[in-house]
């Protein structure tokens, strides 16, 4: 029998129900969620990208955002239902590359939130053509290594959601390089979100010159922001301590993994 290759793959991923109600994939590939089932899939991407770079570019009128990885496509498509709600007037141009063009063409079968319905043709669109565009709003997926598309893009980032697979499990996503690749990209107020609190992490954003935040609340994980320019909104972490209370702690390096 033939196999319909627009059904979600389950060969690959597992589907899981977290806790607000809204389903996650078990990637067997990285051996990880794509989501917090603990914070729940749409509630973490609200509280841990979504709400806290808007809070911090709300002035703005037209935003550029890099949403590192696509992934299942929470980020973005919370982040359009978020812009069409409370700002419908800002244009939004949403880049995000992808290394699973298969996820890609099947998520028009993924169970998502209800709240995404609304979205249905841009979900379709973006898996069919990889792009959306209406009169507010473009995206653009790509398909392959988010590296090189971050060294090859020209115009300049106000938000970059980095939710990418962990550091154990992607380490090319999160090192000191890389980040340095992502400053570069980045407009000089722009925004950087993470769910990683990991030492590693903050170390590689503090040597490239971020400041480094906590994003905390009641009814999720802590996270972390980071900026080029101090921020009033979001307590500071106080790198240098951490630095002093872990000595032998060093951001990922490139020599690390690219090592002969």
């Amino acid at each position: 029998m033939k196999k319909d290759t627009n059904r979600f793959d389950t060969d690959v991923h597992t589907l899981e129900l977290t806790k607000d109600g809204s389903y996650t994939a078990y990637s067997k590939e990285y051996a990880q969620h794509y989501h917090s089932t603990r914070d729940g899939a749409l509630h973490e991407s609200l509280k841990k990208h979504i709400l806290p770079a808007s809070l911090h570019v709300k002035e703005k009128k037209e935003l550029a955002v890099l949403d590192i990885c696509y992934g299942l496509g929470f980020n973005t498509l919370a982040t359009v239902l978020h812009y069409k709600k409370y700002a419908p007037h800002t244009k939004l141009h949403i880049y995000s590359p992808e290394l699973d063009a298969k996820l890609i063409q099947s998520l028009p079968s993924f169970e998502y939130p209800d709240e995404f319905k609304v979205l249905h043709e841009v979900i379709t669109a973006l898996s069919t053509q990889g792009r959306y565009e209406d009169e507010t709003l473009c995206i653009e997926l790509f398909l392959g290594d988010a590296r090189e598309y971050v060294k090859k893009f020209k115009n300049k980032f106000d938000i970059v959601y980095q939710d990418a697979f962990s550091p154990d499990a992607n380490p090319m996503l999160w090192t000191q390089e890389y980040f340095s690749d992502i400053k570069k990209s980045m407009k000089k107020d722009a925004i950087l979100t993470t769910y990683s609190t990991a030492l590693k992490t903050r170390l590689a954003l503090h040597v490239n010159g971020f400041y480094v935040y906590l994003n905390k609340g009641e009814d999720y994980r802590t996270a972390t922001v980071a900026s080029l320019r101090e921020l009033s909104d979001f307590e500071p972490v106080d790198m240098q301590h951490k630095i002093t209370c872990n000595p032998d702690v060093r951001p990922l390096q490139d020599s690390e993994l690219f090592s002969r």
